[in-house]
């Protein structure tokens, strides 16, 4: 994002409620380094850590953030005359000081500015950040202290609820992963291999200055929950499933996956089992509302696909029954969706602590072992909602793991739909007062509306 599109006053808003909730006592943030992908000069493409891009705004690499009482300072790195010859010119302190509200000093001068300060932080994910955060300290980043267990639970508070400027950044995300599912929907048809239909819908985003959110998947194979190969050609019969989000601007995040017919129209099996998912999804979306534990409307997904697979003849017996024991998992593996933020699967770097609410832990049980977020919704809060149905291999051919079911799995009636490998619809969702706002319902849905997207 370039300077002048930062929001100064949103982004001083949030440093100064970080610093209420820490009482005044100081953190440091560190903004990352760039990664090598074979020698030191040739990088992936940097990415700021999302604590220190959602307090700046800005992508620094090497930068720091010190937040001491009410003072707010950018330490960076100072540009070079070499670093113009092969990036360009790039904003002084100056600028970066007025676009972000904070101080800017040389990065140099951050070793004295922290010495003997007891600053909180967050271990960086990448190792050569992390032994820095070490030396600057004097001290071990192995397992939070108590100041950095404060300063990660203020930090999980604030990203929770969305202010107006994140909104309207998730909106824009929305907007841009809607090009480019729809792209990729016309882009589909036999005889191409995925990573032209992948090519077409990272071209939809690029054209609008966006970048992915994460590792595309586009797939033939839906049953590979993270199918990151594009070789496969698309055949007439096959249903390709996208899982593809642009990645905002200032660097907020879509996650949006559609399912659609290679050929332009479902079979009668796939589109059955296709209704079936959509069901599941729009039961999800309808429990959520604040106050609603996030895991409840994973049942409620759960309860909706296992009564369509009943009605299919594929599962039989009380649906209550079937969810409570997991059989819908042997079909709908994962959990239905995540938090939605600056990271596409939302400060996940502070794991659990961040998903699941104090005093709540993970399920045992497969399946919902699997869910990424236990809290009760609140306004303001951005989450996917995702269920899918799978056939997966190594699930479906594992007698002890298919024991739950007992004759309650008819598999003569699930050999009929066997050009169903996986269907997954997700949406990205913003709690409202009442209900859900879903960002990304201008993505056709409903399987007529696929079949003519394809067209």
């Amino acid at each position: 994002m370039t300077l002048s599109n930062l929001n100064t006053d949103a982004l001083r808003a949030r440093r100064e409620r970080l610093a209420g909730k820490l009482g005044g006592a100081p953190a440091l943030l560190m903004a990352g380094a760039p990664r090598p992908r074979n020698y030191p000069a040739t990088t992936y493409p940097f990415r700021a850590s999302s604590h220190f891009l959602y307090l700046t705004g800005v992508a620094i690499p090497n930068a720091a953030l010190l937040l001491d009482g009410a003072e707010a300072t950018i330490f960076a790195a100072p540009h070079t005359a070499a670093d113009e010859l092969w990036d360009g010119p790039s904003p002084g302190p100056a600028a970066l000081a007025e676009a972000t509200g904070c101080a800017v000093e040389p990065l140099d001068a951050l070793p004295a500015r922290v010495a003997g300060l007891e600053a909180a932080t967050l271990p960086a994910v990448d190792l050569p950040t992390r032994v820095t955060q070490k030396k600057l300290l004097g001290r071990a980043l192995d397992a939070l202290a108590p100041r950095d267990e404060a300063l990660a639970d203020a930090m999980i508070a604030l990203r929770l609820v969305h202010d107006d400027a994140a909104l309207a950044e998730l909106r824009a995300a929305a907007e841009g992963t809607t090009a480019a599912h729809l792209a990729g929907m016309r882009a589909s048809r036999p005889g191409v291999r995925e990573h032209v239909v992948r090519a077409a819908m990272e071209h939809a985003a690029m054209e609008r200055g966006m970048a992915m959110a994460y590792t595309p998947i586009v797939t033939v194979h839906g049953e590979v929950l993270h199918n990151n190969v594009y070789h496969h050609e698309l055949a007439a019969g096959d249903l390709l499933l996208a899982d593809v989000g642009a990645e905002s601007e200032g660097g907020w995040a879509g996650d949006v996956t559609r399912t659609w017919p290679v050929s332009g129209a479902f079979s009668p099996t796939q589109r059955a089992i296709y209704d079936v998912v959509l069901a599941s999804q729009r039961a999800a979306i309808d429990a959520v509302r604040p106050g609603v534990r996030y895991r409840d409307v994973h049942l409620a997904a759960a309860r909706g696909l296992t009564v369509g697979l009943v009605e299919l003849g594929i599962l039989s017996g009380d649906v209550d029954e079937l969810v409570a024991d997991g059989v819908h998992a042997l079909f709908f593996p994962h959990g239905v969706g995540h938090l939605l933020g600056l990271d596409v699967h939302d400060m996940e770097d502070l794991g659990d602590r961040a998903g699941y609410a104090p005093g709540r832990r993970r399920s045992a049980q497969f399946g919902l072992s699997y869910l990424r977020l236990d809290r009760d919704l609140v306004e303001r809060m951005a989450v996917t909602i995702e269920p899918g149905f799978y056939q997966v291999p190594a699930i479906l051919g594992d007698e002890a793991r298919t024991a739950v079911a007992g004759d309650r799995l008819d598999r003569a009636t699930l050999a009929k739909f066997a050009d169903v490998r996986g269907i997954r619809i997700e949406d990205d969702i913003v709690v409202t007062a009442d209900g859900a706002d879903v960002l990304t319902a201008a993505i056709p849905k409903t399987a007529a509306a696929v079949e003519e997207a394809c067209a």
